[in-house]
């Protein structure tokens, strides 16, 4: 499983723009934590440890916790939006959702891809091309897979890599149902790509029979 990080979390006494602004000042992310069934409660996060997760990438799919002070156990979260400043792409606004054994939720998740060198297709010059790199699952909040293992042994070019291919956690479910979808194929390599659109004659073109041009060069001299 993932790296589940610790918040040390506090109450915002003053809430609105200016509160925010006043957390941002003194080196906090400001934010909401809800869910639960308890009321939404205005936080504040420090903000070097909010960029670290941010930075690698273990905010909106990865589980959380925050510490309170005056509460013995931790609070597992997981954030459900992060604000970013629009010129320093800093964190300045969390919404975290509290979570149980109980919750499920939809998050994306990485997938990786394993065994290329083992695929014939790849082998002969085939490309590895990637459809979708993250996969919409529903999951129980507190055990998020960390990325989900796409397996490219034997597979040759023109073959694929589809969901019903992917061994999926316990609990875990694609949120797309209705359909088998592609997470990756192996293409062709360009050269032979070009090869056969070459040799594929054009839409609407037809060779003239040898006879027949003969025929058209002497009416031709006759007229």
């Amino acid at each position: 499983m993932a790296e589940t990080d610790v918040f040390y979390c506090e109450v915002r006494e003053r809430t609105g723009g200016g509160g925010a602004r006043e957390a941002r000042r003194e080196g906090w992310v400001p934010g909401v934590l809800y869910g639960g069934g308890s009321d939404p409660v205005s936080i504040r996060l420090r903000q070097k440890e909010v960029s670290m997760a941010f930075a690698a990438g273990r905010m909106q799919s990865h589980l959380a916790k925050i510490d309170v002070p005056g509460q013995k156990e931790l609070q597992p979260v997981i954030a459900r939006q992060v604000q970013v400043d629009p010129v320093t792409d800093a964190p300045i606004h969390v919404d975290m959702m509290r979570v149980n054994e109980n919750t499920r939720i939809d998050v994306a998740v990485h997938v990786r891809f394993t065994n290329e060198e083992l695929s014939p297709g790849i082998k002969r010059g085939g490309v590895l091309n990637i459809v979708r790199h993250e996969v919409e699952v529903y999951a129980p909040a507190t055990s998020i897979p960390e990325f989900l293992e796409a397996d490219c042994n034997g597979l040759d070019i023109g073959d694929a890599i589809k969901i019903s291919s992917i061994a999926l956690p316990q609990g875990v479910t694609p949120v797309i149902k209705d359909r088998d979808f592609t997470i990756a194929t192996i293409a062709a390599p360009s050269a032979m790509r070009s090869e056969e659109e070459a040799a594929a004659p054009e839409e609407g073109s037809a060779e003239v029979p040898a006879t027949a041009q003969k025929a058209d060069e002497e009416d031709e001299k006759k007229d």
